[in-house]
Order: structure tokens, then sequence, then C-alpha cells
């Protein structure tokens, strides 16, 4: 699948996937599914023509995580996008990583 420019990419991009399902390549033999659980749109100021926003994935993982580093989100419609992933902590269905566009 063609990897996504992560320039071009929205708020609008990701906000028919809200709650959806995106699989999250950690590692070349560890692919994890994963859902799109917020989108949050950010204040302030950016050399690009969009505005800022960051997304919150959340996985099923419930004892460990992968630390903040660039992975591969894999989605039918989106293509591959490879994102700055940062822990964000557990809740009581899995961990979230957030990736922020700013």
């Amino acid at each position: 699948m063609e990897l996504q420019k992560l320039s071009t990419l929205t708020h609008n991009d990701f906000k028919d996937f809200l709650d959806k399902s995106f699989d999250i390549q950690f590692e070349p033999t560890v692919t994890l599914p994963a859902q799109l659980v917020e989108l949050i749109a950010l204040n302030g100021y950016s050399p690009l023509e969009r505005k800022p926003f960051s997304i919150i994935f959340r996985t099923k993982q419930k004892n460990e995580y992968y630390p903040q580093s660039t992975y591969i989100i894999i989605h039918p419609l989106l293509g591959d996008i490879p994102m700055f992933l940062s822990p964000k902590g557990y809740d009581s269905e899995g961990m979230k990583y957030e990736a922020v566009f700013s």
C-alpha cells in the first residue's frame, strides 16, 4: 500500500474514521489492531496550511506498551501512514497512543 505524506493530512482526513479500526505496525513482525478514539483540534501556529490537531489510538494492550517512536498506521482507505506515536497511558480498555500534527 502507498505511504501517505504527513504534511498533507488534516483533521478532516480522520473525522470519518473516529471510533473505527486501524492497525499499527510496531515492529516488522508485530501489528496490533487499534481504534481511533479521539480527534482533537489544537490551537497554535503552523507553517503549513492545515490547522494543528492530534489523534489518539487505543490498542487492547493491558500490561505492556511500545515507547514513543515512528510506527506505521495501516488503514485500507487512508493507506500506510508513518506516524510518531507517544504512549499516553492505560484506560479501562487498553493502551492509548497519541500522534500530534503541528
